[in-house]
């Protein structure tokens, strides 16, 4: 086959794939199911690298995804971005651990380990709420990222603003050695970010259009999983629900703010995806999931689908008793992934509002067997599919796996899933 032929023929798959995803987010069939989990350290230990290459040898770890997906085919680039692991060096960053640190304990085929930390107090609201940029950068900066400890002393004072003196807490010594710091951060992330998308861009031309190409989160599991901590945010939940509810939708205002580059944005797809850390069943009751959690969440949705955007919503954790809420979206404009859920109970509440994903116990694809695989995609596959607007997906993202699994994984949606 001669390039200009095997270019064609990579536009025209790309053209397929793309088509059966989009047709399951409208709801509609398409020649087969859809399938498109996402992986964590899977790509890298299944083709001979690891995930620390994914923070340290750009080069390695584009060659291993590249080969993961000639040989598994999936609909679309599911594969987490490149993270600068000297970046996370230089900072200091404290609420990570990974693989490749100096003296970590994590090893070479693990991804990062999350190391929750409080770093915003209860009595800090007030504060957080009303200046959050001098927040972030006198107290959080410093307090998650040691290094550059030299921010917490700018300030800005409003009078006599006659010379340069406002300037002053901007050039002490300890600010310009935090400047400094921030501009190599700045050079690692951004070989980081080069990298990602030099790979994607490969994997366009080979004929894999990208699943996601933004990310966000829920803004109490923001609140919760970055400044107040998970008991933290417990307790407020008790405590002082007006201010964590006021700082929730503040949160949900910033960051909407922040996907405004998506209106004009040329990019191949337009999807965020929602990892939901904290709304599972059972961690607050209905009152507070409604008010807490789904109200500043549906704000963000919103403003997304007004912007042309799908939301990909990732449940995690036992999601019974949230379905029935999740249904109030436009209908057609969201992906809702399941980790532990009725996903007969999905189809039926969601299936003419919104596509569903998920449920496939990655534990399954490790420790089973090839036909345990087979019949579990099959099951999903007649519960789910029947009238369109489903994606196959894992429960969970895919960091480890039997090959001969996988494998079946995948060839059964292919031929079981086709229409």
């Amino acid at each position: 086959m001669t390039a200009r032929k095997m270019e064609e023929s990579n536009q025209e798959i790309y053209q397929k794939r793309l088509e059966r995803v989009e047709n399951a987010i409208q709801l509609k069939e398409s020649d087969c199911v859809p399938i498109a989990p996402i992986y964590g350290a899977l790509p890298y230990a299944m083709e001979g690298a690891a995930y620390k290459d994914s923070m340290y040898n750009y080069d390695r770890a584009s060659d291993a995804l590249i080969k993961f997906y000639q040989d598994f085919e999936p609909d679309a680039a599911t594969h987490t971005a490149f993270t600068s692991g000297r970046a996370n060096e230089l900072a200091g960053s404290t609420m990570i651990d990974w693989p490749g640190r100096p003296g970590t304990r994590v090893p070479d085929f693990s991804t990062h380990q999350v190391i929750e930390q409080e770093y915003m107090s209860q009595e800090e609201y007030p504060e957080f709420i009303g200046d959050f940029t001098g927040f972030m950068l006198r107290k959080y900066i410093p307090r998650a990222f040691p290094a550059l400890k030299g921010l917490e002393d700018i300030h800005f004072v409003p009078s006599i603003v006659l010379s340069t003196n406002p300037l002053a807490s901007l050039y002490s010594p300890e600010a310009q050695e935090a400047f400094s710091l921030l501009k190599q951060i700045g050079e690692e992330d951004k070989k980081a970010t080069d990298a990602s998308m030099a790979v994607t861009g490969k994997l366009i031309e080979m004929g894999y259009p990208p699943f996601i190409t933004g990310a966000g989160e829920a803004p109490f599991d923001i609140l919760g999983d970055y400044y107040r901590g998970t008991l933290g945010a417990l307790s407020d939940q008790l405590e002082c629900p007006d201010e964590i509810e006021a700082a929730c939708d503040m949160l949900a205002d910033i960051q909407i703010e922040s996907f405004s580059y998506l209106k004009t944005a040329d990019l191949p797809v337009k999807r965020i995806f929602f990892p939901l850390h904290k709304g599972m069943d059972g961690f607050m009751n209905p009152l507070q999931y409604e008010k807490l959690y789904w109200k500043p969440l549906r704000k963000v949705i919103m403003a997304l689908i007004d912007m042309g955007v799908t939301p990909h919503i990732y449940t995690e954790g036992k999601y019974n008793t949230r379905i029935e809420t999740l249904a109030d979206v436009p209908k057609g404009k969201v992906i809702y992934h399941f980790e532990t859920a009725d996903m007969a109970k999905a189809k039926k509440i969601l299936g003419d509002i919104a596509c569903i994903s998920g449920n496939l116990p990655i534990q399954l694809l490790e420790f089973g067997t090839k036909q345990q695989v087979i019949d579990y995609c099959k099951e999903l596959i007649d519960t789910c599919a029947p009238g369109g607007g489903y994606i196959f997906d894992t429960n969970g993202c895919i960091d480890n796996a039997k090959r001969e699994n996988l494998e079946a994984m995948f060839d059964t949606v292919k031929t079981y899933g086709k229409k």
